[in-house]
């Protein structure tokens, strides 16, 4: 998850306050990383408390040996299933201490891989509250807090397995194809107040999750098939999309579904 120097530096991230889900490992652990070391106040919920704690410690580390992190971000533990219980109090203390919140980044899920025909009500339950719901409650809670910062940007984490579509993991492409709904209903509903509203779709990426649980020599041939850029993505190349669109850079940008997939759909 190192950033380097050939990639770009945005001067207007410093400072900004940056909440995201899902932010101790995987795609997320390299959100907190890359927005941490953009100078951004980073705000990260999870229920991995362990994960989260090596997470900070290694970017402690990191300050005192390579770049100086002016911000070390702030862990809450937080389950985005629990809205009223878990989600709604992490917010409402964000708010105790901060005025604005310049960035929101709905990261938090899970693809839960199942056969159509063994899938309960409970499955399809689950599937959409970690995939989808609290994108929309999350949001609830901290739009005014957007819309006073004057440069608001939410990003909602979608994925390519609706459009492709994927197999095998129905309630998941259910939840993702969603996003992209609303994502546009709400960068339509909040643009007049100064927030924008983009989805990013990632495709296949090496999270080290991924790299146990599917990604075998046969999975990764199949996937290098697919795409037009034959390497495998990482969380790093997702997450520097995500600077670019909280960043001022794409302050004219919003309503879109940006594709981080190596060119496969």
């Amino acid at each position: 998850m190192t950033m380097t120097s050939k990639y770009a530096s945005y001067p207007s991230l410093l400072d900004r306050v940056v909440v995201i889900t899902g932010g101790a490992t995987g795609i997320g652990g390299s959100l907190v990383e890359h927005f941490a070391l953009q100078g951004s106040e980073v705000i990260f919920f999870d229920i991995q408390t362990d994960a989260a704690h090596l997470l900070i410690e290694s970017l402690k580390q990191k300050s005192k040996t390579n770049t100086k992190i002016l911000h070390i971000p702030q862990f809450i533990h937080c389950d985005v299933t629990d809205i009223n219980n878990s989600l709604k109090p992490a917010c409402e203390k964000i708010l105790r201490s901060k005025t604005v919140v310049h960035a929101v980044i709905n990261n938090a899920a899970r693809d839960m891989r199942q056969e159509t025909s063994s899938i309960t009500v409970d499955d399809w339950d689950n599937s959409l509250n970690v995939n989808l719901r609290h994108h929309f409650f999350l949001t609830q809670f901290l739009t005014q807090a957007l819309i006073d910062s004057g440069s608001g940007s939410i990003i909602n984490m979608g994925s390519i397995t609706w459009a492709v579509p994927a197999t095998g993991l129905a309630p998941y492409v259910v939840s993702k194809a969603a996003i992209v709904g609303l994502t546009r209903t709400l960068a339509h509903e909040l643009g007049s107040k100064g927030v924008r509203v983009n989805s990013i779709l990632p495709g296949a990426i090496a999270t080290e999750r991924q790299k146990k649980e599917v990604l075998t020599d046969e999975y990764q041939e199949w996937v290098l098939s697919r795409q037009a850029l034959k390497r495998l993505l990482q969380p790093g190349d997702v997450a520097r999309m995500a600077l670019w669109l909280v960043a001022d850079d794409s302050e004219g940008v919003t309503n879109q579904g940006l594709v981080v997939d190596g060119g496969w759909v």
